[in-house]
C-alpha cells in the first residue's frame, strides 16, 4: 500500500509541475485558469499511465490466484484513489491555500554600487 501512496504523490507532482511552469511563463492567467491548463495537459498521460498499470493489476487479479487476490484488490483501490487525489483533491487544495503567480517568480536583487552588468567593483 505504501507503493500506491508513493504513486499518488508522484502523480500530484506531475500535475503541479505544469502549474509552476505556467505561472512562470504565462502572464495574465488566473489561478483557476492555470490549474485548468495543468490538469488538461496532464490528464491524457495520467489516464494512459493508470490504465496500463490497472491492466497489469487486473492480470494479477485474474491469473494470480488466491495468493495475489487481496494484493491486487488493494492496488486497484489505490490506483482509483490516486487518480482522485491527484486531480480532484490536490488542485482545489492549491486554490484553497491561495497560491498566486508572485510566489513562483524570483525577485531580482539590486546591489548598491553595482554597474550596468551587475558587477561590484
Amino acid at each position: 500500500m505504501l507503493a500506491v501512496l508513493g504513486y499518488s504523490v508522484n502523480e500530484s507532482v506531475v500535475v503541479f509541475d505544469p502549474v509552476r511552469e505556467t505561472f512562470r511563463k504565462v502572464c495574465g492567467l488566473t489561478t483557476p485558469q492555470v490549474l485548468d491548463h495543468a490538469i488538461t495537459s496532464t490528464i491524457s498521460r495520467t489516464i494512459i499511465t493508470h490504465g496500463c498499470t490497472q491492466l497489469m493489476v487486473l492480470s494479477m487479479l485474474i491469473f494470480g490466484g488466491e495468493t495475489l487476490h487481496y494484493f491486487a484488490m488493494a492496488l486497484t483501490i489505490g490506483i482509483c484513489f490516486g487518480i482522485y487525489s491527484s486531480v480532484l483533491v490536490a488542485s482545489p487544495l492549491v486554490m484553497w491555500l491561495g497560491v498566486s503567480r508572485e510566489q513562483f517568480i524570483r525577485q531580482t536583487k539590486v546591489i548598491e554600487g553595482a554597474n550596468e552588468d551587475g558587477a561590484v567593483v
